[in-house]
């Protein structure tokens, strides 16, 4: 069986770590708010050439993960979180764009209704686990209640803490019964998220994108970072860690989040039966052509 190399995964409490480690080692520069900040250079932006191939190869090993989790029956859920305007749901469509619809399932739960809001929290997801087999990959998850809910007022800080003290038990009960869950979050600066918000207002073809809850999360921003860490405080876990991608270049944070996904998962190349394609049969001939003139047709324009 054929197995891509794994490489380190950095937990949010690690890469911490490690920038700490980083910043003394380097001279770091002082930080208006009195800690030490490194600076930090930025790549310069992936060229669209670029970018196709590489998002090209990675589509292909996702087609071939797709058939392992198929023949082995596997289980498997990612959770996409982040600020609005991160680029969840251009990592998605990254993802999606090439696979089975039928194995690769995208959940995006709406506000809850009158009668889920009366149920246990978690109750609105359960259903939406994976069969075996399946890829489910939520764009937004459970973690609404430690971060938009919270910080929105949709929940009281109590609510907020209940559920952080039980959700590394929720999901340890996902793992022991045979879930391979992986959590990503979107981690965009506060001068990039402006940007999109700008290209929101203005660009009709995003205008949809500008929900309700995406200039107030502009206003707040001090608050959504301090909920952010007080939820990966409560669970970023040894069992189900959380794992932090930077997007502000879509392109690269798409690349890296697909590439890490797939070492997450060891897989291999599946048994196929070689196809050959047969010739049309001539049995039962008619000009099937000629029956369909009548019929309306689409003007082609193009």
């Amino acid at each position: 069986m054929w197995v891509r190399p794994d490489v380190a995964g950095g937990t949010p409490g690690r890469l911490a770590r490690a920038g700490r480690r980083n910043a003394r080692g380097r001279g770091a520069s002082q930080h208006p708010m009195g800690h030490a900040a490194e600076k930090i250079v930025e790549p310069e932006r992936m060229k669209g050439k670029e970018y196709r191939k590489h998002l090209r190869r990675l589509q292909t090993e996702l087609c071939k993960l797709q058939e392992w989790v198929k023949y082995k029956g596997l289980k498997v859920v990612v959770v996409f979180e982040g600020r609005d305007g991160a680029g969840k749901g251009g990592v998605i469509k990254a993802i999606t764009e090439r696979v089975s619809p039928r194995v690769f399932r995208v959940v995006a739960l709406p506000a809850p209704s009158d009668v889920q809001k009366t149920q246990m929290y978690s109750q609105r997801y359960i259903p939406h686990m994976p069969a075996a087999g399946e890829i489910v990959m939520f764009d937004r998850s459970w973690y609404n209640r430690a971060g938009v809910e919270y910080v929105l007022g949709f929940c009281t800080p109590d609510e907020r803490e209940r559920f952080l003290r039980v959700v590394p038990s929720f999901e340890r009960l996902m793992v022991e019964n045979g879930i391979i869950l992986l959590k990503y979050w979107l981690e965009v600066s506060n001068e990039e998220q402006a940007r999109r918000f700008q290209a929101r207002i203005e660009d009709p073809l995003r205008q949809w994108k500008l929900s309700k809850t995406d200039l107030p999360s502009r206003e707040k921003w001090f608050e959504y970072s301090r909920a952010r860490d007080r939820m990966f405080e409560a669970s970023d876990t040894e069992e189900c860690p959380w794992y932090v991608v930077h997007s502000d270049d879509k392109e690269r944070a798409r690349l890296n989040c697909i590439d890490h996904l797939l070492k997450q998962i060891p897989y291999g190349k599946v048994p196929r039966e070689k196809v050959k394609l047969k010739e049309r049969s001539t049995k039962h001939a008619y000009d099937d052509r000629a029956s369909i003139i009548s019929r309306r047709v689409v003007p082609e324009r193009y």
